[in-house]
């Protein structure tokens, strides 16, 4: 089996990469940092600009046509510059999802904004007292007309304080179903909240907010959750490359006893098992990506992905914090971005032992 990326992919990489590391520079993230709201709209036009936003939605709204993978490829390139920009918000939890259940009044109102940088958009699956946010319980949505209403309350929904229009699951008669509401109606309240890495996050309280439903056969909310795992997973592999990296560039450059740290057998071990851990974590993610791209079943992998990018992650930017010392606790220190992101994906939507459980919920009895 081969992932390595196509031509096109990597242009993808390579324009996002040159665009972050000229944009989101640690001076730059610090000063940005200072004023609260951690998103970039500067940088988020350049990506406009660079024809990146549109790389996975249909040519029919202005798009390039591509796939997941692309998208994929994308992330991991925000995880690697820690790019205050709703990039998984935007195009992994609204845009996909309404380019693949939207009518085309839907799509033709939201997605073309999407690729020229005007309009921002993301979902909302985490509930209160709900650990599964592929199953929503307390939202709800009724049928009035040709509206549906939705109400409940939603949790740690990325970038929603930044949003024009929100994704979100809630149980209606039929069953679960997505519905997107405008995020500046007078029945959605949205309520920022403070986070340890400073990415914008917020409650979104609906109270009979009207919405329009998305369209698909089969588990759509399940499809929108596995999609979600798998971007989050791709962020997190750029993530923990980065911070291997600056480990490794630090414990080659800083001497103790008359040689560099790195060269001492401690040190190299807890390395060399960082590196191990930074593979599994690729493999398994764009493992997952593929089997999405192929339009192939992949809610177990996403969920062995997020295992490994949960669990592995944290284990990964652990050692790049700790070989640096009292640096590495440092928040003025680059590491420290990089040790608070992944923690954050660690947890969101189920950490890992939540992606165990639902492995072993899902494996067949009696199996061998």
């Amino acid at each position: 089996m081969d992932f390595s990326f196509n031509e096109e992919q990597e242009t993808v990489g390579k324009v996002a990469r040159q665009l972050f590391e000229a944009r989101a520079t640690p001076e730059h993230l610090t000063e940005l940092e200072s004023g609260g709201l951690r998103h970039d709209p500067a940088l988020w036009s350049e990506l406009a600009s660079s024809d990146l936003l549109g790389i996975a939605l249909p040519e029919a709204v202005g798009g390039s046509g591509g796939g997941f993978l692309e998208l994929g490829v994308l992330l991991s390139e925000v995880g690697w510059s820690v790019a205050p920009v709703p990039v998984y918000a935007t195009l992994i939890l609204g845009a996909d999802t309404i380019a693949r259940h939207g009518d085309s009044d839907i799509q033709q109102q939201y997605l073309p904004g999407v690729i020229d940088g005007s309009v921002i958009l993301t979902a909302a699956l985490a509930e209160p007292g709900n650990s599964n946010p592929a199953a929503p319980r307390s939202t709800t949505a009724r049928q009035k007309d040709d509206t549906w209403l939705v109400e409940g309350v939603k949790d740690m929904v990325p970038a929603a304080q930044l949003a024009n229009a929100i994704v979100v699951s809630a149980v209606a008669d039929d069953g679960p179903g997505l519905f997107v509401v405008d995020a500046a109606a007078a029945e959605v309240v949205v309520t920022p909240v403070p986070t340890t890495d400073g990415e914008p996050y917020a409650q979104v309280s609906l109270t009979g907010a009207p919405a329009r439903r998305l369209n698909g056969d089969g588990d759509i909310v399940g499809s929108l959750y596995t999609r979600a795992l798998v971007g989050l997973c791709a962020i997190q592999v750029g993530v923990t490359e980065r911070a291997l990296r600056i480990a490794a560039s630090y414990t080659a450059e800083r001497e103790q006893f008359g040689r560099p740290i790195g060269s001492f057998q401690a040190v190299q071990q807890r390395m060399a098992d960082a590196f191990i851990d930074t593979e599994a974590i690729r493999w398994t993610t764009w493992h997952a990506a593929w089997l999405i791209a192929e339009g192939r079943p992949a809610a177990r992998e996403a969920t062995i992905a997020k295992f490994w990018a949960a669990e592995a992650g944290a284990r990964v930017v652990a050692t790049a914090q700790q070989v640096h010392g009292g640096m590495g606790i440092d928040i003025t220190y680059p590491v420290s971005r990089y040790y608070l992101w992944a923690k954050d994906i660690e947890l969101a939507l189920g950490s890992a032992s939540q992606q165990l459980a639902r492995l072993g919920t899902a494996y067949p009895e009696g199996r061998k």
